[in-house]
């Protein structure tokens, strides 16, 4: 059972008929089903589930987390880091360049419901300095900084290129400020069907392999030929 919160997405997740069936998740899970003789089912869960169903075993893995990303990171066994990522900003042609926290006092920053961001951003946002606006989905979020409703977008990097690519018509570009990098790991329960060591083994011989990366990139590549669907908020 492999979960993953409503805000991830391509090239991590991607849906088709409701089903994970695209990206680096869908990938990963057939090298551990062939690997293990095992079916690997997905489950979306709220991401104020994913530790409690974790530790219940609800859940057996949970990838594209950091153990700063989780309020009790003893509970789990971390994977090997599958690889590098940063948060960046998306934000508007027609505005002045964000180049760090300052440039973002008094702004409306387009964010994702229950995630933590870099320490001095989360201290802006808990003394009001710069005013964060949970939204449901990426394709929202973008819509939003569009007409101007929010000042910048804060994401993953390339879950940002995805979406940009699926939006050319769009004015909105990176701002050059990168507000963190970090490596992102896969989270096992202790309910794991299989020993942790194997399914380390397994990640670190796909990431010495580059096919991590390779799926990745390959996952970026596809983001023209996937229709996006707009949502009402998007309206």
């Amino acid at each position: 059972m492999w979960g993953y919160g409503p805000a991830d997405t391509m090239p991590y997740v991607g849906l088709a008929q409701q089903q994970v069936q695209h990206g680096l998740a869908y990938h990963l899970s057939q090298e551990i089903s062939k690997r293990f003789a095992l079916p690997v089912e997905f489950l979306e869960t709220p991401n104020n589930r994913l530790e409690p169903y974790l530790q219940q075993g609800r859940l057996h893995l949970v990838c594209n987390t950091n153990p700063e990303w989780v309020s009790q990171p003893q509970q789990y066994h971390w994977s090997p880091a599958l690889y590098d990522e940063e948060d960046v900003l998306l934000q508007r042609m027609d505005q002045p360049e964000l180049t760090g926290l300052a440039s973002l006092y008094g702004k409306v920053l387009g964010t994702s419901l229950g995630y933590t961001y870099s320490q001095p951003l989360m201290g802006a946002f808990a003394i009001g300095k710069v005013s964060r606006q949970d939204v449901r989905d990426l394709d929202t979020s973008l819509h939003m900084l569009d007409k101007d409703r929010l000042s910048a977008v804060i994401d993953m990097q390339r879950n940002l290129a995805y979406k940009l690519a699926q939006h050319p018509q769009m004015q909105l570009r990176f701002s050059p400020w990168v507000v963190q990098r970090y490596q992102v790991y896969c989270a096992y329960s202790r309910h794991l069907p299989i020993p942790a060591e194997q399914l380390d083994a397994l990640l670190q011989e796909l990431r010495d392999q580059h096919l991590i990366e390779q799926w990745l990139d390959e996952a970026l590549r596809s983001a023209t030929d996937r229709p996006v669907q707009h949502s009402a908020d998007a309206q």
